[in-house]
């Protein structure tokens, strides 16, 4: 038990994958702007991540390593990362219009997102095991929905202050992020 806390404790802070390990950058900076759409997009990654863990480890383990065919695992893994994204945006698109929209084009970029197929391809590399695998995506997933939303609301009080004319934009956004990626290099020492 203690070593799942310590895996999920390590991917959500010590090892962020958008603050440490520079992944899924794109949809954090693009659907950050405000913090109710930062959750969502964040909350639609812990599904496709946490789910993708689970069965990319399955496939990986029960049909591709028994089959010798280890190699095709990013291939494999996409398609299944992709079925997975198509899932969320039906059922947002279903249960939730208002997030579909606001989402717009962020949504299907959860399919290319870097990060969910850096954690499949992580769990197989650090030969997790299948619990292990779920608490390290689930974890990952939980950092990327803390950095987005912690990213959302500082450009949200952003908006409403004087920011010199050289710094307005993608430059001020940039700047904040390398800010935020400083301040958790801090949790570094916690594992």
């Amino acid at each position: 038990m203690t070593e799942l806390l310590l895996v999920l404790v390590g991917a959500a802070l010590v090892n962020n994958v958008v603050l440490s390990q520079f992944l899924g950058i794109c949809p954090f900076l693009g659907v950050s702007k405000k913090t109710q759409t930062a959750a969502g997009m964040g909350a639609a990654v812990i599904f496709v991540i946490t789910i993708s863990s689970a069965c990319t480890y399955g496939i990986y383990q029960l049909i591709l390593v028994p089959a010798g065919l280890e190699y095709m695992q990013t291939i494999v893994f996409i398609m299944v990362i992709a079925a997975l994204v198509q899932l969320v945006e039906m059922l947002l698109k279903k249960k939730i219009p208002s997030l579909y929209q606001a989402l717009g084009v962020y949504l299907p970029l959860i399919t290319t997102n870097c990060a969910v197929l850096g954690v499949a391809i992580n769990n197989i590399t650090r030969e997790y095991n299948f619990i292990t695998s779920v608490v390290n995506g689930f974890g990952t997933a939980s950092g990327f929905l803390i950095a987005i939303v912690i990213m959302a609301g500082i450009r949200e009080r952003i908006e409403h202050n004087p920011v010199p004319k050289a710094f307005q934009g993608s430059p001020i956004v940039l700047i904040t992020a390398g800010l935020m990626a400083i301040a958790f290099f801090g949790f570094s020492g916690i594992i």
